[in-house]
């Protein structure tokens, strides 16, 4: 075979692609091949590009979100592709609105002061250590993300301003008294009213069937009356939980566990700091200077936290003498931490630390020394580890002997079963949308619903249910999905149709109830034994002697004696008159006044997305890459 495939590589079909592959450099240019790829946009607003890389990091995070509040559920959504392609489009609409108001407060001249910025940044928790902002820990998180300060600092101005001429529009709506006032009077009114309601069973018995409604309705409803596809799964199930209580340990397994595991048994040493920092710059003998002065006036007796808030550059731990709090290793500098792990007693101070933010001296304040919690007083949950540890060694040694088993006898989980002292266990037949709990996994249902796995008819390889619980599996009985036939579905059929006619039958008399003359009204009434109920002060909602359904359509007729027809979602017909209106005049200050924050929120979010629309509509908008 070698031999053929180096008489292949000199052949003339091997020639003539080399030599495309040579043509490509030539008229390409090498150096095109080695280029990093040029960023794509995914749309252009007015000019101005939305990265693909924007649009795929704001898809991340809105999806993260999602994930993070609605758990795993929502990840079935993500697999609809239809779901996800409007899901992206809906995070690039936004990220398109988001620029154009950008655009917009650009052109307004809307500015944003370095004070506010600060302010901001300052106030931001990711910044701050123990409630406080910290500086070191700013920069650090600046380089962790990829930002230089004053990139940052741009990329807040923009944010910024952006959200003054939002906060502006919203501002700008607002509600009247008087608009309130009806509000809530309309929401707080109720209506006396008359309400009957006629149960269609009363018309069950007079309905007669043919064979051709029979065949008509079944041909009509036909997809009602497909099966699913059904399975029945066996499987032989093995769990670490299972094998623990059979594990045993002794005393030295504990006591090495102990002594391997002592750093989660230490309480590791804590040291409380000070620093005076003073900024270099362009002027490090300046900085040098400072630092001897300050040295100096420490040397004769002078307050270290005093100190600290006269001349320390890091203004904010200057406002408390200096305090940075405890400190762990890797929170500083490497060279600020070797300087605080060098300090022996508590009040020594450092000599001046150099480090990338500028001159430090550091005082240690505090001393926590290391604390060991004794084997005695941690013995239960040695014990529970040990026993974790030693039953996960069993359960994959299991787990490799049910793999071997499972292959090397394909058509049985007997074997395996016997060799691990564990029970085949056969599920009744279920659905895709009737999975037992336990085997709701992808891979099982990839494997239970896959006709390839369905007629081989062998076991599965070992499917991890999560990190210590796995399963064997194999189709015990499959029924395809079919459509039953009438004779099968007969009876369900006859009693769908008769209620359907039943309730016609109910809706049409009730509607010849409503349409007679008052005089007939009552002999129609007493034909089925029908009573009007009168009802007092039904309001829109927590209506107990009226279906909601029928206290809707209460509220949507406007005069006295007004009647109406409603079908229930029992599948009964209800009829109901209004009687009189009756107005509240009552006013609740505290009800009102969130009343009208609901209002100018709603009026707010309309205009603010009317204004939106507005900058699109006379935008130039082209999506490239969605």
């Amino acid at each position: 075979m070698l031999e053929r495939m180096r008489e292949g590589l000199q052949g003339p079909w091997a020639m003539i692609i080399v030599a495309l592959i040579v043509l490509s450099f030539v008229f390409a240019g090498v150096g095109s091949y080695l280029t990093a790829p040029v960023e794509t946009a995914a749309a252009k607003v007015n000019g101005e590009d939305i990265s693909a890389r924007a649009l795929d990091q704001a898809y991340q995070n809105e999806r993260g979100r999602l994930e993070s509040q609605f758990g795993e559920g929502i990840s079935s959504l993500f697999a609809n592709p239809d779901y996800l392609a409007n899901f992206r489009q809906g995070v690039l609409d936004r990220l398109i609105a988001d620029k154009l108001v950008e655009q917009k407060a650009q052109s307004l001249g809307l500015r944003v002061s370095d004070a506010q910025i600060k302010e901001t940044i300052v106030s931001m928790p990711e910044f701050q250590v123990g409630g406080t902002f910290n500086n070191d820990r700013y920069l650090a998180v600046l380089r962790q993300a990829g930002f230089q300060v004053d990139d940052f600092r741009n990329y807040m101005r923009n944010t910024m301003t952006k959200e003054q001429l939002s906060r502006a529009l919203l501002a700008t709506d607002f509600v009247v008294p008087a608009e309130v006032i009806t509000q809530l009077n309309l929401g707080r009114q109720t209506r006396d009213a008359k309400y009957a309601t006629i149960a269609t069973e009363q018309f069950v018995a007079d309905i007669e069937l043919s064979d051709e409604q029979i065949n008509n309705y079944y041909q009509t409803n036909i997809d009602s009356y497909d099966t699913q596809e059904q399975v029945s799964v066996a499987y032989v199930e093995l769990d670490v939980a299972d094998l623990l209580p059979t594990v045993t340990v002794t005393d030295a397994q504990l006591q090495e566990y102990y002594q391997f595991n002592i750093g989660n048994y230490r309480a590791d040493e804590k040291r409380r700091v000070s620093h005076i920092l003073i900024e270099m710059g362009d002027e490090s003998s300046a900085a040098l200077a400072t630092m001897t002065e300050i040295q100096a006036k420490l040397a004769a007796g002078e307050d270290f936290a005093e100190l600290a808030k006269e001349y320390s550059n890091d203004t904010f731990s200057a406002e408390n003498g200096g305090d940075l709090e405890y400190v762990a290793v890797g929170d500083m500098d490497a060279a600020f931490d070797a300087a605080v792990l060098a300090l022996d007693t508590v009040g020594e101070v450092t000599d001046v630390v150099e480090t990338e933010f500028g001159l430090h001296l550091i005082k240690l304040t505090e001393l926590v020394a290391e604390e060991i919690t004794p084997f005695n007083d941690v013995v239960d949950e040695v014990t529970a580890a040990v026993k974790q540890e030693l039953a996960a060694e069993e359960f994959f040694m299991q787990q490799q002997q049910m793999a071997e088993l499972a292959f090397e006898v394909p058509d049985t989980l007997e074997e395996v079963a016997a060799a691990l002292n564990k029970s085949v266990t056969t599920t009744e037949l279920f659905t895709a949308n009737s999975v037992p709990a336990l085997l709701n996994n992808g891979a099982v249902l990839a494997n239970a619903f896959s006709q390839e796995f369905i007629e081989a008819g062998l076991n599965s390889d070992v499917i991890e249910l999560d990190d210590e619980h796995v399963i064997v599996m194999r189709v015990a009985a499959y029924e395809p999905q079919r459509t039953r036939a009438l004779a099968e579905v007969q009876d369900q059929v006859e009693a769908s149709l008769r209620a359907q006619l039943a309730q016609e039958a109910a809706l049409a008399y009730a509607q010849r109830y409503v349409s007679a003359a008052d005089a007939d009204r009552a002999t129609i009434l007493a034909e089925q034994n029908v009573s009007l109920t009168e009802l007092a002060a039904v309001g829109r909602t927590g209506a107990t002697d009226i279906d909601q359904a029928a206290v809707e359509v209460l509220f949507t007729l406007s005069q006295a004696n007004a009647q109406a027809t409603v079908t229930l979602p029992t599948g009964d017909v209800a009829i109901v008159e209004l009687v009189s209106v009756n107005n509240s005049v009552e006013q609740d200050a505290a009800l009102g006044a969130d009343l009208r924050n609901r209002l100018t929120g709603q009026r707010a979010q309309s205009g603010y997305e009317a204004f939106v629309d507005a900058l699109k509509a006379d935008a130039e908008i082209v999506v490239l890459n969605n």
